[in-house]
């Protein structure tokens, strides 16, 4: 247990101080324990320390021998210290000497080096002549690129070698271009590539690039020129007609020697200029394509006589958009042969694009040009004299497109006739076969204005002379009269009818098809945004066209339904007269023998079901839909003039059940819609009472939804005789 700590600071003036003023005996005798026990504690801490010399001498032993080591280390540090100085004066003395040693040396290397390309350049030169004089001119190229290589490394000497070497490289290549010049005349392709090779080591590659360039327009124009000789000898021999004027081969050839021209070259352009030998070859070569395909196809032009032909189309009068006017004036060309030109054309035309789409392609695959070099030789190719000429060629292949289709088309009306064992007449297939080829062969040419301009022909003859003809027999004064006149024309006129109709409907589906599968086509085709909003623009009014010929359908539908209802109004007149306050007895005698609705269905089965095999299902569907909304509208207004029961309104329900049942199965589509009305009729004329409308009106009415507005139901609620008006209009609908 630790001692308390004394009153006061023993060994200092303050301590002695206040010992002297004590007068307490009780006080000083506190501090005299005070003392001691300090003096106690002084006699321990002594005791402590003196406890610890043993090890402080034994520590104190070991620091005087280190001192001893450290006097020996710091001895040896100096010595290795004084080494170490006298080493690095020794080795900066060496690497001065090591440095004036190598710089010595490199002046004497760069010294032999000089002497041995002026020794070199010497047996250049003497090697020079030599090949000269034995005709080795590859040698000889050889010597003059060593000499122009050790001439671009040593500048500052040599001039009088340089001269004379110089001299005999004029003379080797005046002797190059005009051995070059020699074998190109006399068509030696190998002693060409034999002098072309020797431009490069004579540092001369852009001349030799534009040498032999020239010498492979030179061949490709010597070739498609003694083709197209050929072609006008054809031309010439019109009596003889066992040989076809091929214009196409001719031109296909022409492409296919400037292919090859490029393809077969590509090391040895390369190797003049790199791939701007490559473009440079390219752009030299599509001038002989501007000027001998040029001349193809004007010369076609000519063969075919398409001026001609084109004018004497144009004065017929045979635009698109006139109606009726076949058969006018003198007979046109043979459509015949103009489909065989149509051909002819599309065949060239495509052959010109595939062509320029290579080329473009060729100079997109370099890696090492201007990126801006492919859209501007592609705007390049399109503006030169071959595109011109291509397009003038385009301009009559729109022309004759347009003949040809409105020719066919024609045609195909005015042969009109019933096909067997189908439920339209031939002009429907034969017409959109005629449209669809047409359209498909100017999407073939890939050019929009071409697909535009006949896109607009078939939509104006569709909109104009074929629509005039599917409804021309509508018009036929009392056609539907004669449904009913008995006797064999009566299955005839059927037919006839429900031909024409067949042809609006099965119209309306090929139309649809038709811009669906144009549409796929030109998306393929045409890229770009502007050129599909232009076809988009003109499919819409294939749209449009479909529509029209619903609403003739439509129309011609309801003329024949004005026909047939005739023969059910009086089993409808009939109905007028049955009353529905039954009574239990009234309704079991209903049960068995059915009043008025089997008599009405067996009126339009006899009426209208027998046309269903010579009708489309669309226009059978739309046949009996009608029928119906006239049977519902009638018997509607006859059931509002009516007084029921509640057995009365079982007895609607049922008949309503009964129609709808049997008119399920005469047609594809629903009819419950058509009913609806009349259903809901039935079900408020069953009701106990009035308030139970109410379970079925507003939030109570469920999945089914009112066709019936509130007074319409207060109206019907009414014709129940048990039930009492003011109950009626006591309702909250």
């Amino acid at each position: 247990m630790e001692s308390d700590p004394p009153s006061i600071n023993f060994g200092t003036q303050e301590a002695l101080h206040h010992v002297r003023s004590l007068t307490d005996v009780g006080a000083m005798t506190r501090l005299l324990h005070e003392c001691i026990a300090y003096q106690r504690a002084l006699d321990l801490n002594l005791d402590s320390l003196l406890s610890q010399r043993s090890d402080l001498d034994m520590h104190l032993s070991s620091l005087q021998k280190s001192s001893q080591v450290l006097e020996i280390v710091k001895s040896d540090a100096d010595h290795v210290l004084s080494n170490v100085a006298s080493t690095c004066d020794l080795a900066d003395h060496v690497s001065a000497k090591v440095r004036e040693l190598d710089l010595a040396q490199s002046r004497v290397n760069s010294t032999l080096l000089r002497l041995d390309a002026i020794v070199e350049r010497t047996n250049c030169i003497d090697g020079l002549k030599q090949a000269l004089d034995a005709q080795d001119y590859e040698s000889a190229a050889k010597f003059v690129q060593r000499f122009i290589q050790i001439e671009s490394e040593y500048r500052d000497s040599g001039s009088e070698q340089r001269d004379q070497l110089m001299e005999s490289k004029k003379l080797l290549e005046s002797i190059v271009k005009k051995k070059l010049n020699a074998a190109v005349d006399q068509r030696d392709h190998p002693n060409v590539l034999r002098f072309i090779r020797l431009y490069t080591p004579l540092g001369i590659e852009e001349e030799g690039l534009q040498a032999y360039v020239s010498y492979l327009r030179k061949v490709i124009g010597m070739r498609s020129r003694l083709e197209f000789e050929h072609l006008m000898e054809l031309m010439e021999q019109k009596s003889n007609q066992s040989q076809q004027v091929n214009f196409l081969g001719c031109l296909t050839n022409l492409f296919k020697d400037i292919v090859l021209a490029i393809e077969e070259n590509d090391e040895i352009l390369r190797g003049l200029c790199g791939e701007d030998g490559i473009v440079y070859a390219i752009c030299e070569l599509q001038e002989e394509c501007d000027s001998r395909g040029s001349m193809v196809l004007k010369k076609y032009m000519e063969y075919r006589r398409l001026p001609k032909l084109s004018s004497e189309i144009n004065a017929q009068n045979m635009s698109l958009l006139d109606v009726g006017v076949a058969g006018v004036g003198n007979e046109g060309p043979d459509p015949r042969e103009v489909e065989l030109i149509l051909e002819e054309i599309l065949s060239l035309m495509q052959l010109g694009e595939d062509y320029t789409e290579f080329m473009v392609s060729k100079i997109k695959g370099l890696s090492n040009v201007d990126p801006d070099l492919a859209p501007r030789a592609t705007k390049s190719f399109r503006s030169r004299s071959f595109s011109k000429v291509v397009q003038d060629i385009t301009g009559f292949y729109v022309i004759l497109e347009g003949f040809f289709m409105v020719e066919n088309v024609r045609k195909a009306i005015r042969i009109d006739e019933h096909v067997p064992d189908s439920l339209t007449t031939s002009m429907v297939d034969d017409v959109f076969y005629v449209l669809q080829s047409c359209l498909r062969r100017a999407i073939s040419t890939l050019n929009i204005s071409s697909v535009i301009a006949v896109l607009s022909g078939a939509s104006s003859l569709l909109s104009n002379e074929y629509h005039e003809a599917l409804q021309q027999k509508m018009r036929e004064p009392n056609l539907g009269a004669k449904l009913f006149l008995g006797g064999v024309g009566v299955q005839k006129t059927g037919t006839e009818i429900a031909t024409v109709l067949n042809n609006m409907d099965v119209s309306s589906e090929y139309v649809l098809k038709l811009k669906h599968e144009i549409e796929e086509q030109c998306l393929e085709v045409f890229p770009a945004p502007a050129d599909r909003e232009k076809v988009k623009s003109c499919l819409s009014e294939l749209g449009d066209m479909s529509n029209t010929f619903k609403q003739a359908l439509n129309a011609g539908l309801e003329q024949l339904v004005a026909t047939v209802t005739p023969r059910i109004r009086p089993v409808l007149d009939n109905v007028a007269t049955i009353s529905y306050e039954l009574s239990e007895a009234e309704y079991a005698e209903n049960e068995v023998n059915d009043p008025w609705v089997q008599r009405l269905l067996h009126a339009v089965e006899t009426n209208a079901a027998w046309l269903q095999s010579l009708m489309t299902a669309n226009n059978y569907d739309s046949f009996i839909h009608l029928i119906i909304e006239f049977l519902v509208k009638r018997l509607e207004v006859i059931m509002m003039q009516k007084r029921f029961s509640q057995l009365g309104g079982l007895q609607l329900d049922r008949d309503c059940r009964a129609l709808v049942s049997h008119f399920s199965s005469m047609t594809q589509r629903t009819v419950r819609d058509k009913f609806a009305r009349l259903t809901q009729m039935a079900t408020i004329l069953n009701l106990e009472k009035v308030s139970e409308i109410l379970d079925f009106w507003g939030e109570n009415s469920g999945p089914m939804t009112w066709r019936l507005t509130p007074a319409e139901v207060r109206r019907v609620l009414g014709l129940r005789v048990d039930f009492k008006s003011e109950a009626i209009a006591a309702l909250k609908l």
